[in-house]
Formats: structure tokens, C-alpha cells, sequence
């Protein structure tokens, strides 16, 4: 019996291509693949890739091929609801393999590594999305969106610390032997304070402080009303409250930014209170995972990635993130990945498929 799928629409393209190939499947002349998906607050990025041999070392290719890219929007159940979520997904899973000529036939495993995984009934729910788009010799793997970004520095090995520092915030890290831990990425009513929004939320408030005499005269009052076309900050309630979506809110740190740049001293204190918070998950961590040795002072990678750690270089978020853990852990080894973190999903999902042919 034919499975039916809500939005069997999307899937489409595999009658063409069955139609097209004499009703063999398995993708269009194109061997085995590997979906790996990276789903943020913001956006939601699917990659397809050929299958590597399992056999294969460490020494993977550099670039590892790619089939097929596709970007769509937010994917976390928390922000948009399951619904929508699921449909992100199956929409950029879909379209990959439609791009690529392939498949789901073709699909071997697949990580999806998406925020808002915070607890094993996550996991499962979507695990159980997943099982029902997808044939059942599929290997699935569901993990917070750490993960992935995690990968993307590690080449696909889940061990050492990854901050994350975009729309949200979160330190997490994994130790070779199976053990994990995370900090701070409860979003931001629960305190992301070193995330875009957090320190965006900051500047907000501190504009309406010192329109209302509570606090002092910023730069960030004419620079971020400027980049709203608004005339006064009167007006910055209503557009706060018309539409409070958190990526809407974390886009005003580059006015931040420059403000601090320019000497603000407003301004550079929210980004210096960012770099603590920052700093104090990770060291959180790391400690609850003894990744730099009983000493203190043992190396571990820490891989930076999202919007705030990875622009702003002019004012130096990173390193002033870096500087602040170092005097704890002066192990720590920054690494700023070459790949995007989708593509860490695809390795991740490699390496336990991998793991899965060995056992």
C-alpha cells in the first residue's frame, strides 16, 4: 500500500522521474545520497550529497561534492509551530533531492539538526515526521542545531564546544565518550543575553531610558530610528510591538555595533555585557564537561559560528569572546569553520552511518 503524504504535492517530482526511468527509482542516474539539514530561527538550510564510501578515512574531500543546496525559512516548532515546521522541512528536502536527481529511493541517511530539539520527546516527534515521509531502510538522526555547527569545524566529530552566537545564543558542548551538555539557548524571555536579539533588545531599551530621562543620551537613538525611518523614539514602541519576531529584533546589532565603534559608550557596554554572557556559557560547559583536563588548562576546540560572532570584526566580538575564556581555560582553540553548518549534518550523518555499518 502507497504511503499517503499531507503534502504529497511536494513529492511530485518523483512520478515524473519514475516516468522518466522506467519506473526504477533511485534517483535519476544518480547514486546514493545524504541529506543534511540545518534548521535555525531564521532560516533552514537542506544540502544533498553523494554517498562516500564507509570505508573512507578521515581524510575527506575538500570540497566535499555537493548536489544540491536549498535555502527556506524558520523550521523550529517553538517559533513557528509544528505545522509550519514540518513543512519547512519537507519542503527543503524535497526540492534538494529534486535538484540533485534524486530521489527519496536514493537517500541513505539523513541528520537533521534543528534548534528547538531541547528535550528526547523533540527528538522523537520529529523523528517521527521523519519516518513517515521516508522509505524505512533510511538511517535518521535528529539533534539540536548545535550539532551541525559543531561538525562544520570538526569535520563531522562530535567532540569539543560550539557557541553560537546569532539570532540566539547557545554554548554546547560533547565529549568522545558520549556525554553532552548545553548553556544558555532558552530563547530570549528565558535570557539568550549575549544572542542578536539580546543585544539588540538592549539597545531598544536603552533608547526608550533615555528618552524618558532613566538613563543617558545614546548614539543608538538617531542611528537605530534612522535605520527604522522613524522620527522619534516614541514611535519605537509601536514598531517594537507591531511585529516582536526575534530575527526582526536581532537585524539592528550592525547599528549597534557601529555605534560602539564610534565611541558610544552605551552601546559598548551592551556588546561588553554580550561578550560576558557569551563567554560564560561556554566556560559553563566546559566545566560541567571537564573538556580542558582535571588541571584546567587542557586543550579543546571551540567552534564560533552565527551572524554576531561572525560579522562585526571591527569592534572584535569574537576575540573579545576568546579573550574572556582564555583567562579560565587557556586551552581553548577557536576555530572558525570552512563549511556551513548544514554541511556539518551531512557529516555527521556519514559518520553515523558509518558507525551503524561497523557495529
Amino acid at each position: 500500500m502507497t504511503k499517503k503524504y499531507r503534502n504529497g504535492e511536494i513529492w511530485e517530482f518523483e512520478r515524473e522521474m519514475s516516468g522518466r526511468t522506467g519506473g526504477g527509482g533511485g534517483g535519476g542516474g544518480v547514486g546514493g545520497v545524504i541529506l543534511g539539514i540545518d534548521g535555525g530561527t531564521t532560516s533552514t538550510i537542506c544540502v544533498c550529497v553523494p554517498l562516500l564510501p564507509l570505508q573512507q578515512s578521515l581524510h575527506l574531500p575538500d570540497p566535499l561534492p555537493l548536489l544540491a543546496r536549498v535555502e527556506a525559512g524558520c523550521s523550529n516548532h517553538n517559533s513557528v509551530g509544528e505545522t509550519a515546521a514540518r513543512e519547512t522541512l519537507e519542503q527543503v528536502m524535497a526540492e534538494a533531492l529534486s535538484r540533485s536527481g534524486s530521489d527519496r529511493s536514493a537517500v541513505q541517511a539523513i541528520c537533521l539538526s534543528v534548534s528547538g530539539v531541547n528535550h528526547p520527546t523533540d527528538q522523537q516527534r520529529i523523528l517521527n515526521w521523519l519516518r513517515d515521509m521516508f522509505p524505512s531502510h533510511v538511517k535518521l538522526y535528529v539533534r539540536n542545531d548545535a550539532a551541525a555547527a559543531l561538525a562544520s569545524g570538526t569535520m563531522g566529530r562530535l567532540s569539543g564546544c560550539v557557541l553560537i552566537a546569532g539570532t540566539g545564543s547557545i554554548a554546547f558542548g560533547f565529549t568522545d565518550d558520549g556525554r553532552e551538555a548545553r548553556a544558555a539557548g532558552a530563547g530570549p524571555i528565558l535570557g539568550d543575553w549575549g544572542s542578536g536579539y539580546g543585544i539588540s533588545a538592549q539597545a531598544l531599551t536603552a533608547i526608550i531610558r533615555a528618552h524618558d530621562g532613566r538613563g543617558p543620551q545614546t548614539k543608538l537613538t538617531n542611528s537605530i530610528l534612522q535605520t527604522l525611518g522613524l522620527s522619534s523614539a516614541d514611535e519605537l514602541i509601536g514598531w517594537t510591538y507591531a511585529d516582536s519576531s526575534w530575527a526582526r529584533i536581532a537585524a539592528l546589532v550592525p547599528a549597534v555595533v557601529s555605534c560602539a565603534e564610534s565611541g558610544d559608550e552605551v552601546a559598548n557596554n551592551i556588546l561588553q555585557d554580550a561578550v560576558k554572557e557569551l563567554a560564560l556559557s561556554v566556560n559553563a560547559v566546559v566545566q560541567r564537561l571537564g573538556l580542558s583536563g582535571s588541571d584546567g588548562k587542557g586543550s579543546f576546540p571551540l567552534v564560533m559560528v552565527g551572524g554576531v560572532i561572525e560579522g562585526n570584526k571591527g569592534w572584535g566580538i569574537a576575540q573579545e569572546v576568546i579573550n574572556c575564556i582564555s583567562k579560565d581555560y587557556p586551552g581553548v582553540v577557536p576555530i572558525w569553520p570552512k563549511v556551513e553548518p548544514a554541511i556539518g549534518a551531512a557529516l555527521l550523518a556519514w559518520n553515523f552511518l558509518k558507525d551503524s555499518h561497523q557495529e
